[in-house]
C-alpha cells in the first residue's frame, strides 16, 4: 500500500472517526502519519477520508470542500444530543404535510456535544461531565435540503442535504421541531463518493487534490518553487493552485501579488 495518499473509506455505525484513523494507522505500521478530513459521529455512517503521509498536510483544503448526506428524522421525540445516544424525550408532536426546508445561507449554533474545542476540550466531553457549554454561532451554507421519503404517520422522514463545512445536521433536524436525527449518513465530500469507498485503496495526493486549478511549471521554475521560492503564475486572487511538472507534484501554492505564487505546502 502507497505510503501517502487518501483512503476513502466507508465508516461503520459504532465505532469513531479516531477509531478508524487508529486502525489505518496499526495497518501502516509505525512512522507513518495518519489523520482524517473531517468527523463523523460514532452513530454516523458513510465517507470518512483518511489521510495517510504527506495527505496529512492538505488536511484544511478536503475539509473545506462541502457535503452531502442521508439524515433519517425521527418526529414527536427530542433528543439531548440531537441523535440516537443522547437522552430520548416523547413530545407526540407530529408535523403534517410538508416542511419548510431552510436552504441558503444560515448561522447556526454548534451543539454542546460536538467536536468543538473549548479551552482545549472538546465540547462533548464537557457536556458529559455536566459543564454548561455554549458555543458562538457560526455562518453555514445549505445548498440543497430536500425530502425523500416519508412514513405512513409522518413520524419518519428521510432527507438529502448538501452543505458547507462546518454544518451540523443534528441541528437541521432538530429545527424542523420535535425531532431528532435517527440515522446519519455521509455520501459524498466534494467529488468523492462514498460508493468509490476501498480501504486497501491509496488515492495519490495528486489525483486528491485534482478539484484545484493546476499550474506546469518549466525545470526553473519548478526547482524554484520544490525549494519554496515564489513563481509567475497567479491564476487569481484567492485560488490555492497545484504546481506540478513532468515529475508530478511540487506543491500547494496562493497567490503572492503581483503575478507570483507563494508555495505554502511543499511535496519535493
Amino acid at each position: 500500500m502507497a505510503s501517502d495518499g487518501v483512503i476513502l473509506f466507508d465508516k461503520p455505525a459504532g465505532v469513531t472517526s479516531h477509531d478508524v484513523v487508529a486502525s489505518v494507522r496499526r495497518n501502516l505500521g509505525r512512522g507513518v502519519k495518519v489523520g482524517h478530513a473531517g468527523t463523523l459521529d460514532p452513530f454516523a455512517t458513510g465517507l470518512l477520508l483518511v489521510l495517510v503521509g504527506r495527505a496529512t498536510r492538505v488536511q484544511r483544503w478536503l475539509m473545506a470542500l462541502p457535503k452531502v448526506y442521508l439524515a433519517d428524522a425521527r418526529f414527536g421525540f427530542t433528543s439531548s444530543t440531537g441523535d440516537p445516544e443522547g437522552e430520548i424525550v416523547s413530545t407526540g408532536v407530529v408535523p403534517e404535510g410538508d416542511l419548510s426546508l431552510t436552504v441558503g445561507v444560515i448561522r447556526q449554533r454548534p451543539p454542546a456535544y460536538s467536536a468543538v474545542k473549548v479551552g482545549g476540550r472538546r465540547a462533548y466531553a464537557l457536556a458529559r461531565a455536566g459543564v454548561e457549554v455554549s458555543l458562538a454561532e457560526r455562518e453555514v451554507s445549505v445548498y440543497r435540503f430536500v425530502e425523500l421519503w416519508r412514513s405512513e404517520s409522518g413520524d419518519r422522514r428521510e432527507f438529502e442535504i448538501e452543505c458547507s463545512s462546518g454544518t451540523y445536521v443534528r441541528v437541521l433536524i432538530a429545527d424542523l421541531g420535535d425531532a431528532y436525527c435517527e440515522q446519519l449518513r455521509r455520501t459524498r465530500i466534494g467529488a468523492f463518493d462514498v460508493a468509490d469507498a476501498d480501504p486497501d485503496r491509496v488515492l495519490p495526493v495528486r489525483d486528491a487534490l485534482s478539484f484545484l486549478p493546476e499550474v506546469r511549471l518549466a525545470p526553473e521554475d519548478a526547482r524554484r518553487a520544490g525549494h519554496g521560492v515564489a513563481v509567475a503564475g497567479a491564476v487569481g486572487d484567492e485560488t490555492t493552485v497545484r504546481l506540478v511538472d513532468g515529475d508530478g507534484l511540487i506543491a500547494l501554492a496562493e497567490p503572492a501579488g503581483g503575478g507570483l505564487l507563494k508555495p505554502v505546502v511543499g511535496f519535493r
